[in-house]
């Protein structure tokens, strides 16, 4: 029972940390999409395609909204000049969304700020233990829903 009642508390302990965390991770994300004229979603939207291009379909399941939400998203950010809509190479009928010079441009700036903004937190961490958080945040991240 005692062991019980104290792994509970150190899940307390545990999940207390990370939410602290999310929320100051999240203040510092919402500020740096707000300087930028963007949407916390648009933000996310151009993080995920920094790397890859990808049908709508894919994006929405990704951030969990519907495909007609995400297509006025994308429309908002082809405007700007940030995305444009490509034809698919594997699938002639599909469409898929990728990063124009521009928008490659801006997320380069982007994750410059979200790197110099978590700084003062990642360099508390010495380098074996930032690969330890990284290993053991991915594995979390792979537990949980998508």
């Amino acid at each position: 029972m005692a062991d019980d009642v104290h792994r509970e508390a150190d899940d307390d302990a545990l999940i207390d940390a990370l939410v602290q965390f999310s929320y100051r991770a999240m203040g510092v994300l919402s500020r740096i999409a707000a300087e930028n004229d963007l949407s916390l979603t648009q933000l996310r939207v151009l993080g995920i395609l920094r790397d890859r291009q990808l049908r709508i379909t894919a994006i929405a399941d990704y951030l969990g909204l519907e495909k007609s939400t995400l297509s006025g998203l994308v429309d908002r950010a082809e405007k700007r000049g940030l995305v444009e809509r490509t034809p698919s190479v594997s699938d002639r009928r599909a469409v898929e969304v990728r990063l124009t010079a521009r928008g490659q441009e801006l997320g380069a700036q982007l994750t410059a700020q979200l790197r110099r903004e978590l700084a003062p937190y990642t360099s508390t961490l010495g380098g074996a233990e930032q690969g330890q958080v990284r290993t053991l945040v991915e594995r979390m991240l792979g537990a949980g829903p998508q």
